[in-house]
């Protein structure tokens, strides 16, 4: 079916601010950007925002060439946050960026059209969303009278300093959920740092041009708050949506022993390829007793219904981070609980973004074996069977981080795989998490030759598939 898979286009569309807004926030995600008019700043640019009583300041200040975060309470307590290695610019910024991201502020600075993070501060405490008021404010030196250097400025939800996660979504039966020739892709919003700042965006995908564009924000609410939740697919099923989320929103705020990942899900009548949504989500109930003690954590759920039972793919782990991928099956046909494990890759320990795929006619979960996998599971692509033992491997260049193997099969028998990498942004401040560029590779169709022939040999019928390694049983 498929030969090679090739790199063939690359995308990194970082935007602090997506979709404009000034009020009736929906999210704890909300950015605003300032443009400065030059780069004589006698005085702090100020710009933040106000909720509950609280202010969030965060502020450039261009006779020290500083940066850096004011909250204040409401009974006027402030509290002063800086970084002395990241908090100067090497030379006066262009723009002045704020971005929450459910309980982190940032303030960045832009030089030259790159983002750079120069402070940061935890909230206590979630935030309402709907009490959200951004504010932008020119406070010159005592004395001076300046005009404000600011050119304009803008707020709105949060976009993105990169993407990871990529799903297609999918129509009900894995195939690729198409509209007026377009696909589209459920991906990971990075935020200035680790998974508690990202969330969850629909994007539109054209399978000629490679084109990108942002459709929609989906989020989750969970215990009465609303969360970025991540890690998504998105299902259509007849009528309605089918959304499952990995619970990544609320890992940074429990204690490191406390900490673990749920999958939930969803689900909507409503149009999910446009605006912004709110969604209920409920515990998927994972099979997690049926998998070998003890189990902290599952996240990347794939959704598929084969011969009328769902099917969910996804990841749980032993520890943070050792993790390996599986496969669970609705034990009555049409229900969306009751799951029994299929199988699990319990070999592995650096393995996920679990997709369920017809490859050469036959359903296979594909995976993601990351650069701290064991030997001969290291920055490759496994492919299993439905009892999870790895029947072989896609033939394709592996990018950095764990890219996931989205893979949209094409009219001329080759395929795309739309995943991502592990290139950062945003600046050291923001440590990991800010990831990844979008990334495109493509297959053509794989000719029928004797030496294809003899590899799709032994593996089930997948062609083009780089035979597995021995198994290695974890002890």
């Amino acid at each position: 079916m498929w030969s090679t898979f090739s790199e063939v286009h690359r995308a990194r569309p970082v935007r602090l601010v997506g979709r404009e807004r000034r009020s009736g926030f929906l999210s704890p995600f909300v950015a605003v950007e300032v443009e400065l008019g030059t780069h004589d700043v006698p005085g702090r640019v100020v710009a933040g925002l106000t909720v509950g009583g609280h202010t969030l300041d965060c502020w450039y200040d261009g006779g020290r060439r500083l940066a850096g975060i004011d909250l204040v309470d409401p009974q006027g307590k402030v509290t002063h946050h800086r970084s002395r290695r990241h908090g100067r610019p090497p030379t006066p910024p262009d723009a002045l960026g704020v971005m929450l991201t459910g309980r982190q502020l940032t303030v960045l600075t832009r030089i030259d059209g790159v983002w750079t993070a120069r402070a940061r501060v935890e909230l206590e405490h979630d935030v309402e969303p709907a009490d959200l008021v951004p504010h932008v404010a020119w406070q010159p030196r005592a004395g001076d009278a300046a005009p404000s250097p600011v050119a304009s400025w803008r707020s709105g939800t949060t976009g993105q300093l990169g993407l990871r996660d990529v799903h297609f979504v999918a129509n009900a039966d894995g195939s690729a959920y198409l509209r007026e020739g377009l696909a589209f892709l459920t991906m990971t919003h990075a935020g200035p740092g680790f998974f508690g700042t990202a969330r969850c965006g629909v994007w539109s995908f054209d399978p000629t041009t490679y084109a990108i564009e942002h459709c929609s924000d989906l989020w989750f609410r969970r215990d009465g708050v609303v969360r970025g939740d991540h890690a998504t697919h998105v299902v259509r099923d007849a009528d309605r949506w089918l959304v499952a989320a990995s619970s990544w929103a609320t890992f940074d705020h429990a204690p490191e022993a406390g900490r673990s990942v749920d999958i939930g899900l969803a689900t909507s009548e409503a149009n999910l390829l446009t605006g912004e949504h709110v969604l209920d989500t409920a515990p998927l109930g994972v099979p997690t007793g049926d998998l070998p003690a003890p189990v902290v954590g599952t996240w990347d759920p794939h959704l598929t219904r084969i011969d009328g039972h769902w099917h969910l793919a996804f990841v749980a782990a032993r520890r943070f981070f050792d993790f390996y991928p599986a496969l669970a099956r609705a034990e009555v046909a049409g229900s969306l609980d009751g799951w029994r494990l299929l199988g699990a890759a319990t070999d592995r320990r650096a393995t996920e973004g679990t997709v369920i795929a017809r490859v050469d006619d036959q359903w296979r979960v594909l995976a993601s074996d990351g650069p701290e996998g064991r030997s001969g599971q290291r920055r490759r692509f496994p492919v299993f069977d439905l009892a999870m033992d790895e029947v072989g491997a896609l033939s394709a260049e592996h990018p950095t981080n764990i890219p996931w193997p989205s893979v949209l099969p094409l009219d001329d028998g080759g395929a795309l795989m739309v995943t991502f990498d592990g290139t950062p942004a945003g600046g050291d401040l923001c440590g990991y998490g800010t990831h990844g560029d979008l990334v495109v590779l493509r297959a053509p169709a794989a000719r029928t030759t004797a030496r294809t022939t003899a590899r799709t040999n032994g593996a089930s019928g997948a062609s083009h598939l780089v035979q597995p390694p021995e198994r290695q049983e974890r002890p």
